[in-house]
């Protein structure tokens, strides 16, 4: 194991991945936290619809916004679950389409950004899931590395060497056990 390199400015790269439930759960965590002490937050959510009528997660950060927190969400993606919670795995021409426009987004929030943390939500998952190419999320680090002005976290399955090598901080969600393997749908509030 590989310890982390200590680096001029104290802001890393966290990775949060894995086939178990927690990964954006962790990320906003992380990023309530940050709020609470008065960072600024943007959000990029890969491959999640995220409107208000769908993700409960966009209600609660625009509820923050409203109150004067510090917080940006952007959601790129199309509706993956239909009515009766059933998730569709193919990817359409929109699904490219959208992973491509939060990749813009990115580039934009580290060349421009002005936040204390950025969230890169499930962007290894639309790696896993074909939307991108791994190059594509390591030219997010490359520009990353160029100055560091801020805290950046990656959430998604499966990490690869070079992204492995690239982090500062890696939490593995592993799925033990879970009630999606008895049929149980995803539920609002809990899974999204």
């Amino acid at each position: 194991m590989n310890k982390p390199k200590i680096r001029d400015k104290m802001n890393f790269i966290h990775i949060y991945f894995g086939n178990g439930k927690g990964k954006t759960t962790a990320a906003l965590g992380l990023a309530f936290r940050s709020l609470g002490s008065g960072k600024k937050v943007t959000i990029i959510q890969f491959d999640k619809k995220g409107d208000s009528n769908f993700s409960s997660d966009v209600n609660i950060i625009n509820s923050l916004k409203q109150k004067g927190f510090k917080i940006d969400i952007y959601n790129t993606g199309i509706m993956r679950i239909n009515d009766k919670g059933i998730f569709r795995f193919k990817n359409i021409k929109e699904d490219f389409e959208e992973a491509k426009r939060g990749l813009k987004i990115a580039e934009e929030m580290i060349n421009n950004g002005e936040q204390d943390i950025l969230i890169l939500d499930e962007i290894i998952s639309a790696v896993s899931t074909g939307l991108i190419k791994k190059s594509q999320v390591e030219r997010i680090i490359e520009l990353y590395n160029k100055n560091r002005n801020f805290e950046l976290i990656l959430t998604g399955l499966k990490i690869w060497k070079k992204l492995r090598d690239s982090a500062d901080l890696i939490t593995e969600m592993r799925k033990i056990k879970h009630y999606f393997d008895c049929g149980i749908v995803a539920r609002k509030g809990i899974e999204y």
